[in-house]
């Protein structure tokens, strides 16, 4: 339902491109919709030495930032042949990046995988202390979102357009994320906004680099990797299987089945997780950040996110209960994370709730299945106050079926 919601929506944002933000674009907007990531970054951080309280710049340079993490993340999976289709089939979040084919792949190692996870940590992190640095609370970044370019492939044409990457991930027909300027004015509730995913996405990295995947690599990357690095030689050879007798949905069972089976990591390095829930942490509070300032605003001015006062681009209206079940719910999700709140447990009669800190503070192996079971959960039960059933009650009740979008979009 997310998907079409967003599809008859989207045909609203071209209305975005109509005047009336400002009458000199921002000196980012040349290089993001060029494609000239890199030139880009030299140019704002040139400029912000003469001038370092130019906090539309520095939103600017944090913004580009991010948009060359996306690229650079990119070109390391095309490097390396990513089939990203398959990414998308499965919903992984890295390998759903639409990244071009690449007909001759060099062959990626367990060791160049996680290069590539620790390079995307690193490129948002300085993304991330660039935005920590916004101070004006009236700065506005107006951009027209869907002419910004990349080069995903790596080969100096900047012919992707964001305007894919949010088709892929929105689930928004592509032809319409096409036509649409996007035009956006962000502003102060949207640097939290942008900062807190920065730090969803570290998390997500080093919850992966935490753990050894290499039997789960050896295994399966060759489901998302043209050429892989492996002691199993025979996976090289192996034949598509999509309309074979072994095929789900272009997958052969047996790879899907080992894949599912051997998410049964051991720990590597257990500073990692605690590095994750920091990274959790701090998007929650942003989110609680970026709504203070959405709140506050008084004008109606071309909103990624509006306030019950203002439309948005998207044209999704947006009333004070959704806003107010979201930070009841954050709220909640802090109390989670911080242990003062447990998980209730999901089998038998079990009275004791799952310490959420826990996992992150006292990691043992990430074994899918045994935490699906029931039995990887057993060392962190405790006796302690449950999650408040109604809070997220409340959040079904109020946001309904398009829960996961707004999720999304809310961050």
């Amino acid at each position: 339902m997310w998907r079409t919601w967003m599809t008859v929506l989207v045909g609203v944002a071209w209305l975005g491109a109509m005047p009336g933000v400002a009458a000199e674009p921002p000196l980012v907007e040349k290089y993001l919709h060029d494609g000239k990531l890199a030139d880009g970054e030299k140019a704002l951080l040139a400029e912000l030495l003469q001038n370092p309280k130019d906090d539309q710049t520095r939103f600017g340079l944090g913004t580009l930032q991010v948009v060359r993490a996306v690229e650079h993340l990119g070109q390391s999976l095309h490097r390396y042949g990513l089939r990203s289709d398959r990414g998308q089939r499965l919903r992984i979040p890295f390998l759903r990046l639409p990244v071009p084919t690449n007909p001759k792949p060099e062959a990626i190692t367990y060791a160049a995988a996680r290069k590539i996870l620790q390079e995307l940590i690193d490129d948002l992190k300085k993304a991330e202390a660039t935005l920590a640095e916004v101070r004006d609370d009236k700065v506005k970044l107006p951009l027209r979102v869907g002419l910004i370019r990349l080069d995903l492939a790596g080969d100096g044409k900047a012919g992707d357009r964001f305007s894919t990457i949010l088709s892929r991930y929105l689930g928004i027909r592509e032809g319409a994320a096409k036509d649409a300027d996007w035009l956006v004015a962000f502003d102060r509730g949207d640097v939290a906004w942008l900062r807190g995913y920065c730090h969803l996405l570290m998390a997500l990295s080093e919850v992966a680099m935490a753990h050894d995947g290499q039997e789960l690599f050896d295994c399966t990357a060759h489901i998302f990797f043209a050429k892989v690095q492996t002691p199993h030689k025979f996976l090289a050879s192996l034949p598509d299987d999509e309309g074979g007798p072994l095929d789900i949905r272009g997958f052969n069972i047996a790879d899907l089945i080992a894949f599912v089976h051997l998410i049964r990591m051991p720990v590597k390095e257990p500073d990692r997780m605690k590095a994750a829930l920091t990274h959790l942490e701090r998007m929650l509070a942003l989110s609680k950040e970026s709504w203070k300032y959405i709140l506050a605003e008084e004008d109606d001015d071309h909103e990624w996110i509006p306030n019950p006062k203002q439309k948005g681009v998207l044209g999704i209206p947006i009333r004070r209960e959704m806003i107010e079940s979201w930070l009841e719910t954050v709220n909640e999700a802090e109390a989670l994370l911080a242990g003062e709140r447990l998980v209730p447990f999901w089998r038998g009669t079990e009275k004791r709730g799952v310490n959420l800190r826990r996992v992150f503070t006292e990691p043992k192996t990430l074994d899918l299945v045994l935490w699906v079971q029931g039995t990887a959960a057993t060392p962190y039960l405790e006796d302690g106050t449950l999650t408040k059933p109604e809070v997220w009650q409340r959040l079904l009740r109020v946001f309904g079926g398009e829960f996961i979008g707004f999720a999304f979009w809310f961050n």
